[in-house]
């Protein structure tokens, strides 16, 4: 019998690459998978081996993929995402005790991860009055603070909503979003020309872009301020304008995005955390199950598609465990 065109393919060779791909970084991925950086070398020796290909380009730092490893990328991740999924559903959320569940999700969840959640959630509600609204943050920290939520799932604020427990789900760094083709180069200082489109101050990111702005002194003029991100995003892709916003928000910009170039933010870091809150009343581990649920499409639907588009990302934009 023929050996198998996968022979020496195993599941742990295909998370060394995905680690690699996602972080370019021996280092970064061995300590994401609890491994020794020889022991992640040595895998990814293997199913380079195994495939007859190289993956990675491994004469970069950080490393890359080689066109072969963008092909194949996609792939492994979507086989990944099956096993995962299918591991889940071994020990699948069960509902089906619950009589009511009021669940808020911020607005940037909508297109992709929203409604896959909430069909997972409905399968197993047998007796269940389920709301689901989507919003803000700072809509839905008020609510959750009132009660209004059993489960909120939004960008974290300065203080926690009173009274609920929390679960990190993805981190979301700041970045520079400019539109298509604009030399930044030379910072902030070479978008003088363009109007800064500033976000809504009521919200968290507003909030935090505001504080960037203060610490690096820079007084921009009030011209733009807007709750909607895909006005924003229009607006960047017309060459209007720029402005600060996060990996999650701009994977939102759907038709637009072929006119918006993102770049690292300049100057220190910043990022805001989405994090899932739950009532102190409620008890065993509902929310920390819809967390994990959570966290795994925001890893498929998000985390993956951002490292492809901004590879330089490494691992800033992830989920947190």
């Amino acid at each position: 019998m023929p050996d198998s065109p996968l022979k020496g393919v195993t599941l742990r060779g295909l998370e060394v690459f995905e680690a690699l791909a996602r972080s370019g970084s021996v280092a970064i991925a061995s300590d994401q998978l609890g491994m020794s950086a020889p022991a992640v070398s040595q895998q990814m020796k293997n199913l380079d081996v195994a495939l007859g290909v190289e993956l990675m380009d491994h004469s970069r730092r950080p490393m890359t993929l080689t066109p072969a490893g963008r092909l194949f990328l996609s792939r492994a991740e979507m086989a990944l995402s099956a096993l995962r999924m299918g591991h889940r559903d071994l020990t699948t959320l069960d509902l089906s005790d619950l009589s009511s569940l009021a669940l808020g999700v911020i607005d940037d969840f909508e297109n992709e991860v929203t409604p896959l959640l909430a069909t997972r959630l409905a399968d197993t509600m047998t007796a269940c009055a389920f709301r689901l609204q989507t919003g803000a943050s700072h809509t839905l920290h008020a609510q959750i603070a009132r009660r209004e939520l059993d489960i909120a799932i939004c960008a974290a604020a300065e203080a926690q909503p009173p009274a609920t427990r929390a679960y990190p789900l993805l981190e979301d760094p700041y970045i520079l979003a400019v539109p298509h083709g604009i030399d930044v180069s030379g910072g902030l200082e070479a978008l003088a020309s363009l109007t800064f489109l500033r976000r809504d101050p009521d919200q968290v990111m507003g909030q935090q872009i505001e504080r960037y702005l203060t610490r690096h002194r820079l007084s921009l003029p009030q011209r733009f301020e807007m709750d909607s991100n895909q006005s924003i995003s229009a607006l960047v892709a017309g060459g209007t304008g720029w402005t600060i916003t996060t990996p999650l928000s701009l994977l939102r910009a759907g038709r637009f995005a072929s006119g918006i170039d993102a770049h690292p933010l300049p100057g220190e870091a910043m990022a805001r955390q989405i994090m899932l809150y739950a009532t102190s009343d409620w008890t065993g581990d509902i929310p920390a199950q819809i967390a994990n649920l959570v966290r795994e499409l925001s890893e498929r639907h998000f985390v993956s598609q951002g490292a492809q588009r901004m590879p330089w990302l490494g691992d800033t934009f992830r989920v947190l465990h």
